[in-house]
């Protein structure tokens, strides 16, 4: 059982105590302090070293993180793989810009608030239980909204990074191996990160599906990177294109459905206002479509006299003889127009 105390800084730190200096005035000076992979379990007083700003504590078997309230000046902390389950007693560290957590045992990225100057956070690849996924607290997303700009939540077994979407200056997304599906998601999260250059999805099932890099491509503009590919202007150029020229026959063919819709629409109300009748034309062997009008059809009054039905007909046969179908459009023309042949024996 190892603890991280003063006394063994002072012992692996090399001072040399110039005349009349003390230890506590010689620990005030040190800035860096490197006990990784030392078998240290706790961390002790640290107080006296006020002007640390680099800790590295990785590889031990630390399950609590104590004793850093009076670390103020400390600006990069590395405690990767240790045996941490929550992420505690750090909201003093006002200057902290990197901090180093994966390899843990943390279930929720939370207890960071108030650090406004942190720019990367690592927490990949926490020892979870069979089944769950690392969480995130949205107070602790909001309060990294302004200066978080590296992010690796890789091997979580994370299926939604919806929540990323606050995190406006976030320029690099690693989240490797986890549990992404959904397309729609990423396109949503794309929209929303208007900095984000570099982004390493590998190992998600989200990779699979057809055309995935090439749809990230063209919802995020700024994207240079993505998953450790390089994004060329030209492949982005094409890209555009592509999408330009397919939405360009999308629209052409909504305008073309729209006017079919409108033609048929004016033949079936031309359908429904005039009935259709074939007469059969001797001279061209082919039947033509004579139409009759509701008014024409229908006498005003219930008994119509020999005399009207005579003026009916003889409306008729002139309507007959005025209207036809288009041999090749097969609507009405007046270039078409055959009198109806009538046996010899008719009489009018």
């Amino acid at each position: 059982m190892v603890r991280l105390t003063l006394d063994l800084i002072a012992r692996n730190s090399n001072l040399k105590l110039r005349k009349e200096e003390t230890i506590a005035q010689c620990l005030k000076k040190i800035t860096h302090v490197n006990f990784s992979d030392k078998n240290i379990d706790a961390i002790e007083d640290l107080s006296l070293c006020k002007n640390l700003s680099v800790l590295y504590l990785y590889d031990n078997r630390i399950s609590q993180i104590i004793n850093l309230n009076y670390a103020t000046n400390l600006t990069h902390l590395y405690l990767q793989n240790n045996c941490i389950s929550y992420i505690e007693n750090l909201r003093s560290l006002r200057k902290l810009e990197k901090l180093y957590l994966g390899g843990n045992y943390i279930a929720v990225i939370e207890g960071l608030e108030g650090l406004t100057q942190l720019r990367e956070l690592h927490v990949e690849s926490q020892r979870l239980p069979l089944g769950e996924k690392l969480l995130f607290d949205p107070r602790t997303l909001q309060s990294l909204a302004k200066s978080l700009s590296i992010l690796n939540i890789s091997n979580n077994n994370i299926d939604d990074i919806k929540d990323l979407e606050v995190l406006e200056n976030l320029n690099q997304l690693i989240a490797v191996d986890n549990q992404l599906l959904h397309m729609k998601d990423l396109e949503y999260l794309l929209n929303k990160l208007m900095k984000l250059w570099k982004m390493d999805l590998n190992g998600n099932p989200v990779c699979l599906k057809p055309k995935y890099r090439d749809r990230l491509i063209l919802v995020s503009k700024s994207l240079e990177f993505l998953d450790g590919k390089e994004i060329k202007n030209v492949e982005r150029q094409f890209l555009m294109n592509w999408k330009a020229s397919k939405d360009a026959k999308k629209i052409s063919k909504k305008k073309s459905t729209k006017n079919e819709d409108a033609s048929n629409s004016y033949i079936s109300n031309f359908e429904t206002m005039h009935h259709i009748v074939p007469v059969y034309y001797p001279e061209t062997g082919k039947p033509k479509l004579v139409f009759f009008s509701e008014i024409q059809r229908y006498p005003v009054n219930g008994n119509a006299s020999p005399e009207s039905s005579h003026e009916d007909n003889t409306k008729i046969t002139e309507e007959m003889g005025n209207l036809s179908l288009n041999k090749s459009e097969s609507l009405l023309t007046k270039n078409d127009v055959h009198e109806p042949h009538l046996p010899d024996d008719t009489k009018v």
